[in-house]
């Protein structure tokens, strides 16, 4: 996913989260500044990290105000200090207010995540493990978030339901087994689809490389047991650990040697970036 893919389909989630704040009038705006006036503004860093979202950020303003002009003096990916001057915002001061709120819980929360995933990426220099994101996302900020971890440098999962064939423990259970889930799977879906499946222990393992699932998600397992997994599946599938994996573990795992390692907390349990907007001042 890059910025073109993700602007694309953000616009109406851009538009729900300005109606969520003005459903129907800024009314301290509105009080203050009654009439156009042009302003400036500075966007400001108020902590080290990865910015993201600087596009999503400006596009608030400019749907609010064609004419609102933003001096960015970073890119996405750049590492940023605290008291670092991002960029000038440029425009009506009705909008510069009315939309500040928005504009920065977008950017915070994205920098927050790439902030997150480049510290774990960095965790995994010098192995040959890949770090993936989950669907463990907050409800419609996933196109926002998934960026935010392609920005830090990870890499996504699937980006929905619609986007792979991955066979969980309810799956499992509802077609009677492993092999069962797995045969299904390859009947329903196009060739083109890889299935990959979760398992819990070295018997369904067993089951799904015999089965021949094309990944194997090692989920919730010990060291000691992923050490096995791996040496049972022997290169015939692709490995996945998954299941609590924080930066404060993952280097231990990257150790056993899977293939791709995926954490939800790259999107559930990032602190967010904290940047702000600052003196405000009008222009002729």
């Amino acid at each position: 996913m890059n910025d073109i893919t993700m602007l694309l389909a953000a616009d109406k989630y851009i538009r729900l989260a300005l109606e969520e704040d003005i459903n129907c009038e800024d009314v301290t705006t509105n009080s203050v500044m009654p009439q156009y006036k042009k302003g400036e503004v500075q966007l400001i860093c108020k902590e080290d990290g990865v910015i993201a979202g600087l596009l999503v950020f400006e596009r608030v303003f400019t749907m609010l105000d064609s004419k609102t002009e933003i001096v960015f003096e970073v890119e996405d990916g750049d590492y940023v200090k605290k008291g670092q001057l991002l960029a000038t915002i440029t425009g009506d001061i009705r909008v510069l207010l009315s939309g500040e709120r928005t504009a920065l819980n977008f950017l915070q929360r994205m920098s927050g995540i790439a902030t997150y995933t480049n510290k774990v990426v960095k965790l995994l220099e010098g192995s040959n493990t890949t770090l993936l994101d989950t669907r463990k996302t907050t409800p419609c900020m996933r196109i926002f978030e998934k960026y935010a971890v392609k920005v830090g440098g990870g890499s996504n999962h699937r980006y929905n339901l619609s986007d792979g064939i991955l066979l969980k423990d309810n799956h499992i259970d509802a077609a009677g087994g492993v092999k069962q889930a797995i045969e299904a799977a390859q009947k329903y879906a196009p060739f083109v689809r890889k299935i990959e499946v979760e398992t819990e222990n070295l018997d369904m393992v067993r089951e799904a490389v015999e089965a021949g699932a094309d990944i194997i998600m090692l989920d919730n397992m010990t060291p000691q047991e992923m050490e096995e997994a791996v040496k049972l599946i022997d290169g015939r599938a692709k490995t996945e650990c998954s299941g609590n994996v924080t930066k404060e573990n993952i280097k231990r795992i990257t150790q056993i040697g899977v293939d791709y390692v995926s954490s939800g907390a790259l999107t559930h349990s990032a602190p967010i970036l904290d940047v702000s907007m600052k003196h405000l001042r009008v222009v002729e």
